[in-house]
Order: C-alpha cells, then structure tokens, then sequence
C-alpha cells in the first residue's frame, strides 16, 4: 500500500513529545513490511544537528527526506505560535500528489495539516483515518481556542473512515462523543522492543549525573507541562522519609515558566537536594536513565496512553501511573501500580513499591511480558488490516 502519514511534528524534533516518536515507529514498521509510506509534516526549524540526523536536503516544499525507507516532507513554515505552525505548501502537495496514495492517516488535531489533507481525502475519495492524540479532551492552557477549533474542524473528524483510540479511556471519550462503536479502532501506543533488546551498562546514568550507587532513582520523564504532575511529585518528597530517594526529572519544559515554578517549589518545600532536573534525554540517555531508575513516575491528571511508562517497563523498570492515564489498566499489579492524581496517595503508592521487596519484585519480573504485548510488531500488523479494510470501502462510510 502507498501511505500517507500527516503529523505535525516528526524525526528529528523529538523534543516536541511522543507523537513525533510514535508516527517515526509505526511508519518504519509499515516500511519494512513492504509499503510505501509517506510523511507530510512541519519544519520546526532546522539546524545542522536536525538535518544530519534527518538526512534532509532542500526541495522546492521545505525539506525533504529519506530514511529507514520512509519518505518524509517538511513543509515549510511562514508562521509559528507555539507549536502551531502555517505551511501554504500543504495545499500545493495535496492537489499535486494526495491521489497517489491508498490511504492518509491524520495525528493530532490542534494544526492546519491534518483539516487540509482531510479536505482533499474527501474530495479525491482518498480513505482517511484520524488518531487524535488524546487532543479531543482539551484540558490544557488555551480550553476554549481548543473547543472553537474542535468544532470547526468536527466534519473532517465525523467523515473518516476511522477515528484511532489508544486506549480504553479515549474510546470511551470518542463513543460518548457520538462516534459509531465500529468507527473507532482501539489501538495502544507501543514501543520499538529491538530498541530496548540492548541497554546501556548498569549504573551510565549514575555515573554521568553524580549519583550514589545507594540512592533510590523515582524518575519523571516527559514534558514538563501541568498536567502531567511533576510538581506533584515534588509535594510527595517530605511524605517519603527516606532521604536515600531521589526524583529525577527529566524532559524539555513544555510550558513557559513551568521549570522555574518546579524550582520554586522544590526550594519552598525544602527538598531541592532530593531533586535533580537533568533536562531532556533521548536515545542511549533516555534508556540508560530508565533502566537505572528504582521506579518511573507519571501522575498525571490526564494521560490519553502514556508512552514513557511504557519505555520504562521495557526497560525493566516497575512504572506507577495515575488512573487518568490510558496505559493504567495494562500495568495494573502487572508490571506496575496505579495510583490517583494526589500527592498524598502517590506518596503512599511510592513507600508501598520501595518498602516491599517481594511486591517489586514480582511487578519488575512482569515487565517483559507487558512490553512484548505493546510491541510495535504486533500493533502495526492490526493496523495494516485496518487500512486494507478502508482501501475496500468497508469503511469508506463517515465514522457517525
């Protein structure tokens, strides 16, 4: 099948979150399989580290790109506003090459591209899916501009061949929102296993950031934005009597002001040697940070999956999530705890994982079977079914 990916942010602008990860997974998974798969997304601004490590080269639309056999398109970009960006050039690539491809999948909802390509889908009878990415709960800064947007867009959404789900938390979310039950494919977020099959030796991180070989590492991984709770984290430190446990934080600051606040708060509370903020970390970093950790953290007051958690038990690593986030039921007294969005009670479902050696055990030696379940492999199959049902029109019909 010829596939078009559309996606906001792509390889190499990781930092931009876990969509740009995920779509460069599960179109690389499509590619070795046999298909010709396309991304059409954003230049987020290229310097000489992102175009090595894209392999990109001007072109008449932006940039252009080819790697891991995929074929990938940076539009380029007029305007900016946070991470909302303006390329003219969609319009040009979808009248010029959208007919060439069997089906489109949209990610994400709050960016021009997506609506543009749907548009075209439509005219051109081109099957299209759309994966919101968690985004049709808008509970971030900016609710309202999100709502207005949401409802100007509602007719691409209501006409494709299928809205994805990445857990059993935003299909509820979808169905309650008057999508057809056949219409909305539940789909989890999984992770590249070959990449986690070699981790970097015990104790890199350690090393590399000064930590005692004694200390107890609670790491936080992911954007450092409101909802997802690292300052709550922060608030459970002077519940936990232990002086040997140490929050890592680690991700690029997702809001403005955000990372001074976390600062602040740590100062305040008396426990800024308890906390290490590293920054962002990707690649042999990033993993070498989880396997390291005693236990990853993510309580959230809102997580559509949870793509770190998931990192980190392929990692090996026990993860508690709180129970707004779509992984939860998958690593429920599996390879993992859940526990609520309060600092009280993550601070109890912290002092229960550590303090119980037969209990983290047991969640630490079910991490393998929990990642072999969430493998890209086995989810990209699913979807390659998915996409060869629209291509014969049995869900050519709007999701609703």
């Amino acid at each position: 099948m010829r596939i078009l990916k559309v996606t906001q942010a792509y390889h190499p602008f990781q930092d931009r979150g876990g969509p740009a990860i995920k779509v460069r997974s599960i179109a690389r998974q499509l590619a070795e399989m046999g298909h010709q798969v396309t991304i059409l997304t954003a230049d987020l601004g290229f310097g000489p580290a992102e175009i090595a490590a894209a392999a990109a080269f001007r072109n008449g639309e932006g940039w252009r790109s080819k790697l891991d056999g995929v074929e990938t398109t940076y539009l380029a970009t007029q305007y900016r506003y946070r991470n909302l960006t303006v390329n003219a050039g969609v319009i040009g690539f979808c009248r010029r090459r959208l007919r060439e491809f069997d089906i489109v999948h949209v990610y994400g909802l709050y960016d021009i591209l997506g609506p543009v390509a749907a548009r075209y889908c439509r005219e051109f009878e081109v099957p299209y899916f759309v994966e919101p990415l968690g985004m049709t709960r808008p509970i971030d800064r900016g609710f309202l501009p999100k709502k207005v947007w949401r409802r100007l867009t509602n007719g691409y959404l209501r006409e494709a061949s299928r809205m994805i789900a990445t857990s059993e938390q935003e299909r509820a979310e979808l169905l309650a929102d008057g999508f057809a039950p056949d219409r909305v494919l539940l789909r989890y977020n999984g992770i590249d296993l070959e990449e986690f099959r070699q981790l970097p030796p015990p104790g890199a991180f350690r090393k590399k950031s000064g930590l005692r070989d004694d200390e107890r590492i609670v790491i936080f991984l992911g954007r450092l934005i409101p909802r997802k709770g690292a300052d709550l984290l922060i608030e459970t430190l002077p519940q936990i009597d232990d002086e040997k446990a140490k929050l890592v934080i680690a991700g690029p600051e997702g809001e403005a002001g955000y990372l001074t606040f976390l600062h602040e708060k740590a100062r305040a509370l008396g426990v800024e040697h308890r906390v290490l903020f590293t920054g962002p970390l990707y690649g042999e970093d990033k993993k070498a940070a989880l396997a390291d950790a005693s236990v990853f953290t993510l309580p959230s007051r809102y997580e559509n999956f949870g793509n770190a958690a998931a990192e980190a038990v392929a990692c090996g690593t026990p993860a508690i999530v709180s129970d707004q986030c779509g992984i939860a039921p998958l690593l429920n007294q599996r390879a993992g705890l859940v526990t609520s969005y309060d600092s009280a009670a993550v601070a109890r479902t912290l002092r229960n994982l550590l303090g119980n050696a037969s209990l983290y055990q047991r969640l630490k030696a079910g991490c393998p079977q929990v990642a072999d379940e969430i493998s890209w492999g086995k989810l990209v199959r699913g979807m390659q079914k998915s996409y060869e049902e629209a291509r014969t029109n049995l869900l050519r019909q709007p999701s609703v």
